[in-house]
């Protein structure tokens, strides 16, 4: 087994941009390591496609992530995490892995709430992972779990908080089965640049979580655990697509606000 050191970089992935959200809030957190990150353009959007092609598109990243040094690997994408997280640990056994689901489930879990509401891709809800993990640690959860298959591309296109957004919102929360519900678990990495605009809908009654700051937080505290945190003045960041487009550089500057430049690495067509 390879020995890892702590200047490794840390490996982050994603079927896009939504996963740049993450990326923001590892790299407010550890503000001395550096990110690989890796979005998967050419196959996007995971939400939409079948468990095992998406157990498939992250083998292959995984292997260009470790080829790259990673000491570990944050798979940034719910959809990803249902689908694959297992299988990955299964395949990589000596590689460290932090998923977007457990963090939040986690957190979520222990406030104790009654009744919570999910709003999620159709590939997460279908997989029933939140629902399954948070009555394993709550039995008597209340979970509405809702596919909201129209605020990830809203948003990539720069519609949020504004009038579209709102109506758009609107029409998913008022779902009649998210009455009463104590919170509401944001589970696409998308979703966080709308967070004002679903509090501002709830008016305060349902506290709103997403998994960027804790999945930070517990990146944090493996890599900690390990002796692993860097310390010292880190590399530039490095973000690839497996298929460049100028739009995406302008959409990923809406997930990200530090300086970025993207590079294509066609990983599916150098046989990896």
């Amino acid at each position: 087994m390879e020995v890892k050191k702590s200047s490794q970089p840390i490996g982050i992935f994603d079927s896009g941009v939504g996963g740049l959200t993450v990326a923001d809030a590892v790299s407010r957190r550890l503000v001395h390591e550096e990110i690989i990150y890796f979005g998967d353009t050419v196959h996007l959007p995971y939400g939409e496609k079948s468990a095992d092609a998406i157990r498939y598109y992250c083998l292959q990243i995984v292997k260009f992530l470790l080829k790259e040094d990673c000491k570990i690997v944050v798979i940034a994408c719910n959809s990803a995490s249902a689908a694959a997280y297992r299988p990955l640990l299964d395949f990589f056994e000596h590689t460290l892995f932090v998923n977007v689901v457990d963090p939040l489930v986690e957190e979520v879990a222990r406030r104790g709430f009654q009744s919570v509401g999910v709003i999620a891709t159709k590939a997460t809800i279908q997989s029933g992972v939140y629902e399954q993990k948070l009555k394993e640690l709550q039995p008597g959860l209340r979970v509405a779990s809702l596919t909201t298959p129209l605020l990830a591309p809203m948003i990539e296109e720069g519609f949020f908080n504004g009038v579209v957004s709102r109506t758009v919102i609107e029409n998913y929360l008022s779902n009649p089965m998210f009455e009463g519900i104590d919170a509401l678990l944001l589970a696409c990495t998308h979703y966080p640049l709308i967070k004002k605009n679903i509090q501002d809908f709830f008016e305060g009654r349902v506290q709103i979580f997403d998994s960027t700051d804790v999945v930070a937080q517990q990146v944090y505290t493996r890599l900690a655990s390990r002796n692993l945190l860097n310390d010292r003045r880190r590399q530039p960041h490095r973000f690839y697509v497996s298929d460049y487009t100028p739009s995406f550089e302008g959409a990923a500057r809406l997930f990200y606000p530090g300086e970025i430049q993207i590079e294509e690495k066609r990983i599916w067509r150098e046989g990896m």
